[in-house]
């Protein structure tokens, strides 16, 4: 058990962000031991031979990602910036970790380091443009394809933990992020070996970083100035099921297009995921999203440069009703 003092002051700074890299580090996780992660079995099952195709299951990331519950190097995964996450940008800021910090964090690797890993530790930078080299590859091959639909989970849980926070207050979120993590008596207490954070009392604050890859456990808070606890983000599963189905009986009510736009609406999304998985053009899902907000069945917000639509409360209970 970790415990780490959060001061009125912190948690009062605790901010969501979504990290490229984050998912990078636990997809990998999830590929390592695929058998404890048996809700991505058919995202791993897919992804797994094409990595060995071009070498990427052997690699200097793959050395530096272990199995579960191994230490993962904290300079993987530099903090968390923003809810409109960017590979590029994040890949820039794990090239400038200076060497010093490269080589203390290898040095908590037990063992004898492998070929790849000890070429890092003698060269850190580069090594570290190796290393995100093999991160673009494996992020185009492994998670671009799957990329918006990762997306708009991680946006929607985001969207319900900021209203169990204006509802309940900081208190009740933190203690409902997982059943690794507990918050009293100003103390984040986390049921976790490797961890580094010291206690927060100034600075940013701690950045919670919800992820798809990172289920059934959480991912350390990184030691460092921005300290950050990854967690599962909720609903996962939906991630790989196939395209939702409308029930007929809505269908009969607002149309079967309409219907189908709402059963797809589990997580908010926008026109343009929306009209990839309807297949329907965008122009024809913004003809319907305005029938469905005048209905009182949809609500769209701003989220940086996209407009998310959700479904309300009335089309809950109309989907519910039409089972």
């Amino acid at each position: 058990m970790v415990a780490i003092g959060l001061s009125a002051g912190a948690v009062a700074r605790i901010r969501f962000a979504v990290s490229c890299l984050w998912e990078v580090v636990a997809s990998l996780r999830v590929l390592r031991d695929p058998g404890d992660h048996a809700v991505h079995l058919p995202w791993a099952r897919r992804v797994r031979p094409r990595l060995a195709e071009v070498g990427l299951d052997s690699g200097l990331l793959w050395q530096l990602v272990p199995a579960p519950p191994g230490y993962l190097a904290d300079f993987l995964t530099p903090p968390a910036a923003s809810l409109d996450p960017d590979l590029a940008t994040e890949l820039s800021a794990l090239r400038d970790t200076s060497a010093e910090t490269v080589r203390a964090h290898l040095d908590l690797y037990p063992g004898t380091p492998g070929p790849a890993v000890a070429a890092l530790q003698d060269d850190p930078e580069s090594g570290l443009r190796r290393l995100t080299e093999e991160i673009e590859a494996y992020w185009r091959i492994a998670l671009a394809p799957d990329w918006s639909r990762i997306r708009a989970l991680l946006d929607a849980e985001v969207t319900a933990r900021a209203r169990l926070l204006a509802d309940r207050g900081a208190a009740a979120l933190l203690n409902d992020l997982h059943q690794q993590v507990r918050w009293e008596d100003d103390t984040l207490l986390i049921a976790q070996r490797h961890c580094l954070a010291p206690d927060v009392h100034e600075g940013p604050g701690l950045v919670l970083v919800p992820s798809v890859f990172v289920w059934p456990s959480v991912l350390s808070i990184s030691a460092g100035e921005t300290p950050q606890l990854a967690y599962p983000a909720r609903g996962i599963g939906a991630v790989w099921e196939l395209p939702a189905a409308a029930p007929d009986a809505l269908a009969s009510l607002v149309g079967r297009g309409r219907a189908r736009m709402l059963a797809e609406l589990a997580a908010p999304l926008s026109t343009t995921e929306l009209a990839r998985r309807t297949g329907m053009s965008a122009g024809g899902v913004s003809q319907h999203l305005t029938v469905l907000r005048a209905a009182g069945l949809v609500v769209t917000h701003r989220r940086g440069r996209l407009l998310l639509s959700a479904r309300t409360e009335v089309a809950e209970a109309l989907l519910a009703a039409s089972r």
